[in-house]
């Protein structure tokens, strides 16, 4: 029976981080991993990068689940957003799964998602046309899984972040027997991690990292020690608590997604404690009453990544924490390519501030990914069909590339894929099968999938050049300038400095706009807002060289003061009090005819009802003008009577 397979990445392949890859079996879809990436310095603005899973969402009825090779952010970060969107069952290993509920926990859409799946090493899933299975892989965070999907064509095998570490500590260590296994079955297609084949040498064994942050601790008798660490690096984690633990320091944790980290990683005993957790740990809020000399920090960001929060504390913006003399801060990440500036300009900021910084980085080969050679015994050990290098720019997938030719595969075998690429499998071999559009949706704030490269160009022009607007009001029927333009700007020129520039501009904008009232036929709003962008444009140029944002606003006055045209219901009510004011002034002249005609003594019955109020005395009496005319009357009744 014919197969139908495909392979298809949304993420992780030309780029460091986002991993996501899609297994199509016939008709069902295999999600593999889930993640985002943090941005690099030319995304202004934008705080995560997530894969365009758009494709899936269509296909929604296909996707048989989400499965998860481990609990960085690189590899399930993206989870809350697709979620929300795509309701399916995730698997993964235990440790990973309370991460991925961490992930996921501040998404109101996602309150009520349970659909969690915990597998291990030797655990099998099985679908109408495919089993999952899993085995053990080495990285830095405990029990991280490779993925197998078996089909009727063959073994689809994808390694997560793996590396081979011959010293691991146990839920870190690879089984070597499963992969034997796997390779015995036969391999159709192998996607491994290829973000350490263009780095030289061997990475160091974990192990001797230890060894080498108890050194420096050891070195650093006065002041605190201020350690940066990615907040889901678990291992990392357990090697500063056991350092701090051998010298007498407590650890301060900095961070909630830090502290919630290691919450669940010591409830699942993934993370272990040499001393009784109220003496090991001091709250952040009483980090003033440590000494120095018994204080360690522990330090991440927003979203578990160090290195923005440090710059931030360099700076002097964390409330909490400030940096002193004698402090150590020790980064204890290893930045990506792109990151590598970032890194250096916050080293540099925190010698300002005076403290001591040093990077493992810089003594020391430190990864969580495979090198060189641990892809190539990879490759010896599961003896692949074919080879598809993933989680790495094209130049580092281009390394794994000439690293499986020596193994001894050709070009036909070793593929290099883009985002939205389509690798189909015909019953003989792979061939590229078509592609689709696949772009990467950038999260600012709540904002998801609201940021393009019109906004990203925007953000580059403004923190480059700048905003100039300008202002002014014309009158659209007399066909002139009413009031004359006002300028003003942001990061382009100081203002007090430039009123020559100013003034120039100002005409330059008055001038277009007359023109432009004056000869258009069918007046438009936006030809004459781009008649001024393009004028200043060119003006700014040649005067300052530099091109900042323009913002003409153009306002209409009304000149003929025409009243505004009363609508039905407002005629209406207007006639209803009209009649109310008439049938009012009727009464009362009813009631004082009334009054006219009542004979003398005659006592009015509505007045009956009245109370009386008491007369106050400080009050002057009102003069009653009828008081000549009822004494008159009153002097001609008493001559009747007589």
């Amino acid at each position: 029976m014919a197969i139908t397979l495909d392979i298809m990445p949304f993420g992780g392949v030309r780029e460091n981080g986002m991993n996501m890859y899609a297994v199509t079996v016939n008709d069902e879809i295999f999600i593999l991993d889930a993640g985002l990436k943090y941005p690099e310095s030319d995304l202004l603005g934008v705080d995560v990068v997530i894969p365009d899973y758009a494709y899936l969402i269509e296909h929604a009825d296909n996707v048989a689940g989400v499965f998860l090779t481990h609990g960085h952010a690189d590899a399930i970060g993206a989870l809350p957003y697709l979620l929300s969107d795509l309701r399916v069952p995730i698997f993964g290993s235990e440790l990973t799964i309370e991460l991925a509920k961490l992930a996921i926990h501040n998404e109101p859409r996602l309150k009520d998602y349970d659909d969690y799946h915990v597998v291990k090493g030797n655990s099998e899933v099985s679908f109408d046309d495919a089993t999952v299975s899993f085995f053990e892989t080495t990285h830095t965070i405990p029990e991280s899984l490779g993925i197998v999907i078996e089909t009727a064509a063959g073994q689809v095998v994808y390694t997560g972040d793996f590396k081979f570490d011959t010293t691991a500590l146990p839920y870190y260590r690879t089984d070597l027997l499963r992969l034997a296994e796997i390779g015995q079955k036969g391999v159709l297609a192998l996607l491994a991690d290829a973000a350490g084949t263009a780095n030289f040498g061997m990475p160091d064994h974990e192990s001797d990292l230890g060894d080498y942050i108890l050194e420096n601790f050891y070195l650093h008798k006065q002041g605190r020690i201020i350690v940066a660490a990615v907040a889901s690096n678990i291992q990392r984690i357990q090697q500063v608590i056991d350092a701090a633990y051998k010298v007498g320091r407590k650890v301060v944790i900095s961070g909630n997604d830090l502290e919630r980290v290691v919450r669940t990683a010591l409830r699942l005993k993934k993370l272990v404690l040499p001393i009784p957790e109220n003496e090991m740990f001091v709250s952040l809020k009483n980090l003033g009453k440590l000494a120095a000399d018994e204080t360690v920090i522990l330090e991440t960001g927003k979203m578990g990544e160090p290195i923005r929060h440090l710059q931030r504390i360099a700076h002097g913006d964390d409330r909490n924490i400030k940096i002193q003399p004698n402090d150590l801060v020790f980064i204890t990440t290893t930045p990506s390519t792109a990151m590598e500036g970032y890194v250096a300009r916050t080293r540099d900021m925190l010698f300002r501030a005076g403290a001591t910084v040093k990077q493992i980085s810089t003594d020391k080969k430190s990864s969580g990914h495979a090198s060189k050679e641990d892809f190539q015994l990879l490759m010896n050990l599961l003896k692949p069909q074919n080879i598809i290098p993933v989680q790495g720019e094209y130049r580092v997938l281009n390394e794994a590339y000439r690293a499986a030719e020596q193994v001894g595969y050709d070009e036909d075998h070793v593929f290099l894929l883009a985002k939205g690429d389509k690798l189909r499998w015909d019953g003989e071999k792979f061939y590229l099968g078509g592609s689709i559009q696949v772009t990467s949706t950038m999260i600012d704030g709540s904002g998801v999938g609201d940021i393009g490269s019109i906004v990203l160009n925007d953000r580059r022009i403004l923190s480059e050049d700048g905003v100039f607007i300008a202002v002014i009001t014309i009158d659209r029927k007399k066909k002139k300038v009413i009031a004359p333009a006002k300028i003003d700007s942001r990061g382009f020129v100081y203002v007090k400095t430039s009123r020559d520039l100013m003034h120039e501009a100002a005409e330059l904008v008055e001038q277009t706009v007359t023109d432009g009232v004056k000869n258009a036929k069918d007046f438009d709003w936006g030809n004459l807002k781009n008649a001024v962008r393009d004028a200043l444009g060119k003006f700014l140029f040649e005067k300052t060289r530099r091109k900042p944002v323009i913002l003409p606003v153009i306002m209409e006055a009304n000149q003929n003061g025409r009243r505004r045209r009363r609508t039905s219901a407002q005629q209406s009510n207007q006639n209803k009090a009209n009649n109310g004011t008439k049938d009012k002034t009727t009464k009362k002249t009813v009631n004082n005819k009334k009054k006219a005609n009542k004979k003398p003594g005659q006592v009015n019955k509505v007045a009956t009802n009245v109370v009386k109020q008491k007369p106050n005395k400080n009050r002057r009496p009102k003069k009653n003008k009828n008081n000549g005319q009822n004494n008159q009357m009153k002097q001609n009744e008493a001559s009747s009577k007589k």
